[in-house]
């Protein structure tokens, strides 16, 4: 072919090769932008995507765990008898006390008694130095014989005067003159009986003796020492038994108890000790102070205890139950079954539902008393309810439950006298959803304050 038949695309081709290079680069950067949101868009997608998957795995998860029974521990209700009682926090103080002072002065002599012995009242603790009121003892004395040595003249002279008057041979102003010698002598008589009596008085003083019975301190003065009269302390009696117990009530719950201490009722008081797991003494309310404390908005009460076997010791502080009626037919559940919400105080009883299986609910109950491991409850639930005591907390209203563990076989009759006073060695200790320390022994328990 000859160059004159060559195609006249030549040169179009050729002018395309002679396009200007910045139009060809815009050209690049736009596809790369065009692949560069691409791709952040497919990451996006991909991370919504996973995401979504994600939600969604776990609402399957959680519609799971919802269809799936919640193990729980449950336990059933007891009616049994049981104390109402309001505590409040103690102190052991004697109900006498002395602190022995001697009515004379004088040098103390060896004392006779061992510190910390028992005592009896009138029984010879000290003895101060009798010599110097002895000597003033007979120096009254002999005062008096002299007086009345003059009177039994006085009397004699008298009498001789009056039977010269009456024959007219003295005067009737020496008759009165003798008559009055003698009223002289008979006052004088008088005085000294008077100073015998002090003397004899202040000689029995020598001889310091117990005021009350008790038991006898630490002696605050040792012998040889002299003794200031009604000034120097010697040593501290308290009287043991009986034995005080002062505690303090809020004046809201003072009504009940005033009620029934006008009405003459006994109200048992048990002392516990420091922990309150412990009883210590029982004894019973003597009487409440007659004012209230506006600081402090609380009256001070006084219980007097027997303490025969000497375990309350003064100034000991003590938890003080004081017991305000004693129901026969409480309703009682563990303390770990109580919940509490934006409803106030609930439980979980377990119950069947139409099907047949085992659900949850929700409860409202009106707790008296709780009492350690055990709670009275005043309303919401009946002898053999059961109430869930562990696994509470994975529950919502109408959820399927297995109850697992040991459980409680839900005797509905009275208990015996052992659990009537607080025994927690029976059914409510086997709970394991009990709170530490379900395995004290009898009496060991907690008590909190009633509500009104």
């Amino acid at each position: 072919m000859s160059i004159e038949g060559t195609p006249e695309s030549h040169p179009s081709v050729t002018g395309a090769y002679n396009e200007p290079p910045a139009r060809k680069r815009v050209w690049v950067r736009i596809v790369v932008y065009l692949v560069l949101v691409c791709a952040v868009g497919f990451v996006v997608w991909r991370i919504f995507q996973n995401q979504k998957q994600g939600q969604a795995s776990t609402a399957r998860q959680a519609a799971a765990l919802m269809n799936r029974p919640v193990p729980v521990q449950a336990m059933a209700v007891q009616q049994k008898p049981m104390p109402i009682f309001l505590t409040a926090l103690g102190t052991v103080t004697p109900n006498f006390t002395v602190t022995v002072k001697a009515r004379v002065s004088g040098q103390l002599l060896p004392v006779k008694f061992i510190e910390g012995q028992e005592v009896r009242q009138g029984q010879t603790i000290m003895v101060i130095d009798p010599r110097p009121y002895k000597a003033a003892l007979d120096q009254a004395k002999g005062t008096l014989a002299h007086d009345q040595a003059l009177l039994t003249n006085a009397k004699v002279q008298y009498d001789r005067y009056m039977a010269l008057y009456k024959a007219g041979v003295v005067s009737k102003e020496v008759m009165q003159t003798d008559e009055a010698t003698m009223g002289q002598y008979e006052g004088a008589i008088a005085s000294d009986n008077a100073a015998v009596e002090n003397a004899q008085l202040q000689l029995s003083w020598c001889s310091i003796q117990a005021p009350i019975s008790g038991r006898i301190g630490l002696r605050l003065v040792d012998p040889g020492n002299i003794i200031t009269a009604n000034t120097t302390n010697l040593v501290i009696i308290n009287q043991f038994q009986p034995i005080a117990v002062y505690f303090t009530l809020p004046e809201n719950q003072l009504p009940p108890v005033l009620a029934k201490l006008r009405a003459n009722h006994i109200l048992p008081v048990a002392a516990y000790d420091k922990a309150d797991l412990q009883k210590l003494a029982d004894g019973q309310l003597l009487t409440a102070d007659n004012q209230i404390d506006t600081t402090t908005g609380t009256a001070k009460l006084k219980a007097l205890f027997a303490n025969t076997n000497d375990i309350l010791f003064p100034n000991q502080f003590v938890n003080i139950h004081l017991v305000l009626e004693n129901r026969p037919n409480a309703l009682v559940v563990p303390s770990a079954a109580i919940q509490t919400g934006i409803q106030g105080q609930y439980v979980w009883v377990v119950a069947t539902d139409a099907d047949g299986k085992m659900v949850a609910r929700i409860q409202p109950v009106k707790v008296a008393l709780a009492e350690g491991q055990q709670t009275i409850l005043d309303s919401g639930v009946t002898a053999g309810m059961k109430v869930v005591v562990d696994g509470a907390e994975r529950l919502r209203a109408g959820s399927q439950v297995i109850v697992s563990g040991a459980q409680n076989s839900g005797q509905s009759g009275s208990a015996g006298p052992a659990q009537a006073e607080g025994d927690q060695s029976g059914d409510f200790a086997t709970a394991p959803g009990a709170a530490a320390g379900s395995g004290k022994g009898n009496g060991q328990h907690k008590h909190q304050r009633a509500q009104q």
